[in-house]
């Protein structure tokens, strides 16, 4: 099987035989060529180039060898001027998915960035670059040598079989992109290959990476331990479990959890056969989960990192939980299942119960949680739920300036009355067919409580076609807005 923790970043520090990748603003193009040799004007004239956002052109030699390429990129840019008062976190972010196209254009080879009359941060470039160096390998066989090569574990000297940018000192990208291109990977599996014994073997594989303290509930011990989770899982051939590792030792408090449905059929509620057909993406929060961990461990953020996942797929046989049916959790609420396929919400509510108990000073889950939120904000924004109004500016203020976009919907509280039923117990979907999102996200409140600084991230973890370093499939949204966010509390504690 591959390791699905090893990817390529397309990043290099090795500079032999490099070559320039000039990116310049189309309001300077002019200028800039006005320097460029005699048979590079005479190139340009002849390919009738244009200098709008995203064109690229490679220059040959005068031998006909490649020996440079061009991308014009957004006006925007210009805001990205380097000097002492500037840096990442200040402005808004041109340039990621335009570098993105220069990385999938320019021969193999190592590339250097260059820019004309003016200077940028180079940062989002450098993603830009890496993301668009994902390509999903559909598992192989294990232990084939032909077909499944050892990898170089240096990602810095990663052979230039393919495009390379020179990046000696990228600081956190790298992590980012191999963040990124895990969520993706794991995403992407099929559910066959991702079940949830799986699942937790790639977690405790991130975790004795980094030396994380790794523990596993399944079997007898999930049920005792979270209810819930087990009572949504105990249907299919692969068992539910509890995922759970800690990391860290300083800094403030972080929980990520990340709901993990490998597969969803909706249960005995089943889904129509087309809206069951990319259920592998149930457990895109999971994928959210690891990834972030996988970055915030990398780079070493000062932070007391919790991970919880809660694993099951959600099945049908004679162990099918039913509509109606009332089922225990963790925190003692006892819970009313009003539909099947939305057990998402159950098996985080065993999470955030146990996430509560540590008192931590940000908690964040990530959940593929309702088709409600794609209506509201389609399937490129994910909607975020906070109990914390400053959080949720500061979340989307990141998530602007550096193009990982993320928008809030209110924990509108007289839907709460929705929730109740004519017993004991809370029920999970509520009573009203409209903002189903928000009511959610109440269910979930319940079991976090509204003190705590919490986010939930209703995530659509796929897109739906291809874009430069968005390819169709699974995807990271949010992910680098939420670690931003971590680094920066990192940073002021």
């Amino acid at each position: 099987m591959l390791d699905y923790l090893e990817v390529k970043t397309g990043l290099t520090s090795d500079n032999d035989g490099l070559r320039p990748v000039y990116l310049i603003i189309s309001s300077e193009f002019h200028k800039w060529v006005e320097n460029t040799p005699p048979y590079w004007k005479s190139w340009i004239k002849q390919n009738n180039f244009q200098p709008d956002s995203g064109s690229f052109l490679l220059f040959p030699d005068k031998n006909g060898n490649v020996e440079a390429a061009l991308l014009i990129i957004s006006e925007s840019s210009s805001t990205f001027l380097n000097n002492a008062d500037t840096n990442w976190t200040d402005s808004d972010w041109p340039g990621i998915w335009e570098m993105a196209i220069a990385a999938k254009k320019c021969p193999a080879g190592i590339w250097k960035i260059e820019f004309g009359n003016k200077e940028f941060e180079k940062t989002p470039f450098i993603l830009g670059w890496g993301l668009a160096q994902y390509n999903y390998d559909f598992p192989e066989k294990p232990n084939d040598p032909q077909k499944n090569p050892p990898k170089d574990k240096d990602q810095n000297t990663e052979k230039p079989e393919s495009a390379q940018l020179y990046a000696p000192d990228a600081g956190e990208v790298p992590a980012l992109i191999k963040a990124i291109s895990l969520c993706r990977n794991l995403i992407n599996l099929p559910a066959n290959y991702l079940n949830t014994s799986k699942l937790a073997h790639i977690a405790s594989q991130l975790a004795d990476r980094f030396s994380a303290d790794f523990t596993l509930y399944s079997g007898a011990k999930l049920a005792t331990h979270a209810p819930s989770i087990n009572v949504v899982g105990r249907a299919a051939e692969t068992p539910p479990c509890l995922i759970d590792f800690k990391w860290g030792t300083k800094g403030p408090k972080i929980t990520v959890i990340g709901k993990g449905i490998t597969f969803d059929t909706g249960g005995l509620d089943l889904k129509p056969s087309k809206a069951m057909e990319i259920m592998k993406k149930d457990m895109g929060g999971a994928a959210h989960a690891l990834g972030l961990a996988s970055a915030i461990m990398e780079t070493g953020l000062s932070v007391q990192l919790r991970v919880l996942i809660p694993a099951a797929e959600n099945s049908v046989s004679d162990k099918s939980m039913r509509p109606l049916d009332i089922i225990e959790t963790a925190a003692g609420i006892p819970v009313e299942v009003g539909n099947t396929d939305a057990e998402g919400r159950l098996v985080l509510a065993d999470a955030l119960f146990y996430a509560k108990k540590d008192n931590p000073d940000f908690v964040v889950d990530f959940a593929t949680l309702t088709g409600a939120a794609r209506v509201a904000l389609g399937t490129e924004c994910p909607a975020v739920f906070c109990n914390k109004t400053e959080t949720a500016r500061q979340l989307m203020s990141i998530g602007e300036k550096i193009d990982d976009p993320i928008w809030q919907l209110p924990l509108f509280a007289p839907y709460e009355r929705y929730l109740k039923t004519g017993t004991s117990a809370v029920s999970s979907t509520g009573q009203s067919g409209y903002g189903g999102a928000i009511t959610a996200a109440l269910f979930l409140q319940k079991f976090i409580g509204k003190d705590l600084n919490w986010a939930h991230i209703d995530v659509m973890a796929w897109n739906l076609s291809s874009r430069p370093g968005r390819p169709k499939g699974g995807e990271a949204m949010g992910l680098r807005t939420v670690y931003q966010y971590i680094a920066e509390l990192a940073k002021n504690h």
